[in-house]
């Protein structure tokens, strides 16, 4: 497509529009997602963007997309399509916008989206936000197509946000300590849209974590596309791991629950396992993908894991903290599936008891190994099985609900309830609770008795004294 500029590295120096305007980020997928979403936000205010929650009140429109499954991509051409008869409305009105599209689509589909989507001004890559002032000046010029993999780390030229602008977010913060995956899973693009593991150092994490901590966020989750891979240059120079990383986190003042995601089985190593018997900040709640309980579909896969092995580091964990709950990924209708691999998922599914888990149709992403499989399976076959896994968590999420009724949780505070005099937080478990108090601030953490379970929330009663920042709780002490 004839009228794009390609942008290879080194670049010239960024060049500020020196204007307010409005940005609108709309993030699609994963919780990588979301932080990378609130960055491109802290590098665009300093040259004058300020936020907004509506595409149509914004100058500068961002759209960070998510390649993970076929439906995510076709939401953002769909989103493409209304924001391209907006645009032309506002030129015809003597206006204008301009349109990014970052992230995972962003980078495999490069410049097939200034083909599809000609309304485009700008297609970046995850790794290149950073960049954004300098790109969207060359932008006003010809559309600009950034997906290469610089060699600079992206965080070393990321703004600090502002102390005020981290209060807006909340009391509970993601902090990236890893990207990228070496795994290869046959139906991931992943490693092709994030690139190879890379981890960020004990000594920038911890001076984000400071930062953040400082202007009052408790919780960090810890995120990486394969976060406890996470091998950083340690303060003593030496590799670290997530287990010892999460023990130098949890001494950060003010910070009172540590969490991680997402994992891959293959790297639960022995440390990190007694991290969750040893360290009373991380809390008692594991998000480990597992995709399938057959070994036939796992070596398909490429996982490089066993359903046995799966369960043998459950088991381990379990061991370590007994009160620990499960959450995992499922995909149903992977490429050669059967009724009785199909089976042995539902059979790991009834013996592990998930107190959450997300579950997916397979999708085929081109480029991926598992897209050019034979042995695909038919879309109705998926979409029953889809149903009866999906039965089958439900019931054991209501399950694991329907016990915390009559126990006792410590529960962060991040924002008042939907109706007058109530409060809302999470439960070590990341469930919704909501209370009846209004004397508690955001940010404590209240010890809360579960009286009845709701669809979507825990209801319950306060007991004894908030602990505050001044005071700090221990965390899980009454945790089931």
């Amino acid at each position: 497509m004839a009228g794009y500029q390609v942008i290879n590295y080194p670049r010239n120096a960024q060049q500020s529009w020196n204007v307010k305007k409005k940005v609108y980020v709309k993030s699609y997928g994963c919780q990588m997602n979301a932080y990378d979403a609130e960055r491109m936000a802290d590098v665009l205010a300093p040259e004058g963007f300020i936020e907004t929650q509506s595409a149509e009140d914004a100058d500068l429109i961002v759209l960070n997309t998510c390649h993970i499954r076929e439906k995510a991509a076709e939401k953002v051409y769909s989103e493409l399509g209304r924001l391209r008869v907006m645009k032309d409305e506002r030129r015809a009105a003597g206006g204008d916008a301009t349109i990014v599209v970052a992230g995972c689509v962003a980078q495999a589909e490069g410049t097939e989206i200034l083909r599809r989507a000609p309304a485009v001004d700008l297609v970046v890559g995850p790794q290149n936000y950073h960049n954004l002032p300098s790109l969207l000046a060359k932008a006003k010029h010809a559309p600009v197509v950034d997906t290469e993999f610089p060699i600079e780390d992206k965080f070393d030229h990321l703004p600090a946000p502002s102390r005020e602008k981290i209060l807006s977010r909340g009391v509970s913060a993601f902090l990236t300590i890893q990207e990228g995956c070496d795994k290869f899973c046959t139906f991931c693009v992943v490693p092709y849209t994030r690139g190879a593991e890379i981890s960020r150092s004990v000594a920038k994490i911890l001076g984000e974590a400071e930062r953040l901590a400082s202007a009052g966020v408790r919780e960090f989750t810890l995120i990486g596309q394969n976060v406890n891979a996470y091998h950083g240059e340690g303060l003593d120079g030496k590799t670290w791991s997530l287990g010892r990383l999460m023990h130098r986190l949890a001494e950060v003042p003010g910070i009172a629950r540590l969490r991680y995601m997402t994992s891959h089985p293959r790297d639960m190593d022995d440390e990190l396992i007694a991290a969750h018997r040893d360290l009373p900040a991380l809390m008692p709640y594991l998000h480990l993908p597992v995709q399938s309980g057959s070994d036939t579909i796992l070596a398909a896969m490429n996982r490089k894991h066993t359903s046995d092995e799966y369960r043998r580091i459950i088991e381990r964990t379990r061991a370590a903290r007994p009160d620990i709950a499960l959450s995992s990924d499922f995909i149903v209708g992977f490429p050669g599936e059967t009724d009785a691999d199909f089976e042995d998922t539902m059979r790991l599914v009834h013996e592990i008891g998930f107190a959450s888990a997300y579950s997916f149709k397979y999708s085929p992403r081109p480029g991926t190994p598992a897209a050019e499989m034979t042995t695909q399976v038919p879309e109705d076959v998926k979409s029953a099985r889809l149903a009866a896994l999906q039965e089958a968590l439900d019931d054991s999420r209501n399950n694991f609900n329907r016990a915390a009724v009559g126990q006792t949780f410590d529960v962060l505070v991040e924002r008042k309830g939907r109706v007058d005099g109530q409060m809302a937080g999470r439960s070590p478990y990341l469930q919704a609770v909501q209370f009846d108090d209004d004397t508690v601030a955001i940010g404590d953490i209240v010890s809360v008795e579960i009286t009845r379970t709701g669809t979507n929330s825990l209801f319950g009663k306060r007991v004894g004294e908030p602990m505050t920042a001044e005071k700090p709780p221990s965390i899980g002490a009454n945790a089931a």
